[in-house]
């Protein structure tokens, strides 16, 4: 039997159904966290074999000793993993000291987590990539500026999402930036490039082969989410574009990338831009060796009548899937900030949608600086219909 580790099985808390479906196929899942074993899901505890809890994730040390332990007690670790880009990291680091080869290495994390090592990846890909500039001092940063124009984006070059990512338009706010920004963290600038978010999420299995493909659209980008307090809308494409697909497996296989459950993002320009394309084109984003974040695995099984969790339980188990998907459908999702004056009250919007709502809740708020604080999920058939349920339910008055 296949002993697999999942560190923090319990959050987000929709990851207790990838330990389902492990357990499904027969394999020991061994689950990793800081909550008490009490205060989990009882549909997680059934999917447990064993539960090691630890006082904090943070605490290298305990979850070292914890995988020591299930080495000790259930023999050699098969896999080791958390679908979570804030662990990462760490899973490459306990993977290497365990001698546990099926997933990324402490020397594969440079060409995964630093967006500055992502581009040449993306280049042998042959997907256009932004010019960029490693923060250095301030002169540099305004010489890069004099070649691309103002506005730039500038962010850690190993960072987790949309956060301290800023958006330089002047002189002034370059200067702000510099009197701002976290002593020791290494940041890289980028030209701005004016599009939206298209996603390539797949589950790939060892031989770097597709056996599931999506992808979705940001149309608001979640640095402007984060940083102005905006509403979160995104959605799961109803059918992935070809030229997304062809990006998406191009640089599948640019990265190497083996039996992992991706979301890799690109821009889809709105506008020409000289050195990167033409409306319309692709330009490579970053990558994220992992599933996007969020509801967005439920997202993708509402969108094309499947089961994401079970197709990658089975590759993890068997290397391939056979569960088909039904008929597809936009999933959009709305996320409602705090504090607006909306049109439409929450009783309003569920006596409209509700015959094609499919999750309506809270959104933790761990989550709610990129996602909002009152989330909504439809199905929706056409482009029509998904523009016309994400007016009514952002629609405020002024």
């Amino acid at each position: 039997m296949k002993n697999f580790v999942f560190i923090s099985p319990n959050f987000p808390t929709n990851y207790w159904m990838f330990c389902r479906e492990l357990r499904n196929n027969g394999l020991n899942v061994l689950g990793i966290g800081d909550q008490p074993y009490d205060e989990l899901y009882d549909e997680l505890k059934w999917s447990l074999t064993e539960y090691y809890k630890v006082s904090s994730l943070e605490n290298s040390d305990e979850v070292y000793r914890a995988v020591a332990f299930f080495i000790f007690k259930y023999g050699r670790i098969d896999w080791l993993e958390s679908n979570n880009e804030y662990w990462l990291e760490r899973d490459a680091r306990l993977r290497t000291d365990f001698n546990i080869q099926s997933g990324f290495q402490v020397s594969d994390i440079p060409r995964i987590k630093f967006k500055s090592k992502m581009k040449e990846f993306y280049k042998k890909a042959g997907i256009p990539t932004a010019r960029y500039h490693l923060v250095d001092t301030y002169e540099g940063c305004r010489s890069f500026i004099h070649k691309v124009g103002y506005p730039v984006v500038a962010k850690p070059d190993n960072g987790v999402g949309a956060s301290d990512t800023h958006k330089i338009s002047s002189d002034e706010e370059l200067g702000q930036f510099f009197a701002s920004r976290i002593p020791g963290v290494p940041y890289i600038m980028e030209e701005f490039v004016c599009g939206a978010v298209n996603s390539y999420d797949a589950i790939i299995d060892s031989n770097g082969n597709p056996l599931f493909e999506t992808g979705n659209v940001s149309p608001v980008s979640i640095m402007d989410i984060v940083n102005n307090g905006d509403n979160s809308v995104y959605y799961i494409v109803k059918d992935l574009p070809d030229d997304t697909r062809a990006a998406g497996r191009a640089a599948v296989r640019s990265f190497g990338v083996r039996s992992r459950f991706i979301h890799f993002e690109f821009f889809r320009l709105q506008k020409d831009q000289p050195g990167l394309g033409k409306a319309g084109e692709i330009v490579s984003l970053e990558v994220n060796m992992r599933p996007c974040g969020g509801f967005s695995p439920d997202m993708m099984n509402f969108a094309h009548s499947t089961d994401v969790y079970k197709i990658w339980a089975d590759m993890i188990a068997f290397d391939h899937s056979d569960l088909p998907q039904g008929p597809h459908a936009f999933c959009a999702f709305a996320g409602r900030r705090d504090g607006k004056n909306f049109v439409l009250s929450h009783e309003q919007i569920m006596e409209r949608y509700g015959a094609k709502m499919k999750m309506v809740d809270r959104i933790p708020d761990a989550l709610s600086g990129a996602m909002g604080n009152q989330m909504y999920l439809v199905l929706c058939d056409s482009e029509d219909e998904l523009n016309g349920f994400y007016h009514d339910v952002l629609e405020c008055w002024n």
